[in-house]
């Protein structure tokens, strides 16, 4: 495993950052809309599939699409 350097925010750091920049933007972030529209689709998903609630979905849609944007 390599070690990150001091300096290096960490995944959940950014991943903070970003969810605080979104907050405060709105719509004008670049990743509000990707991640809303991944919440989106996780719903419908969720809606979809017997196993698995529209909430859960949304929730799983919305992370997966923010971790995209932050891991860029």
């Amino acid at each position: 495993m390599a070690r990150q350097h001091p300096e290096e925010p960490t995944l959940v750091e950014m991943t903070i950052e970003e969810v605080k920049a979104m907050g405060k933007q709105g719509l004008a972030h670049p990743s509000t809309r990707p991640v809303l529209t991944g919440g989106v689709v996780g719903a419908v998903i969720g809606a979809v599939l017997p196993v698995v609630s529209w909430p859960a979905g949304l929730l799983a849609g919305a992370a997966v699409a923010l971790y995209s944007r932050v891991k860029r």
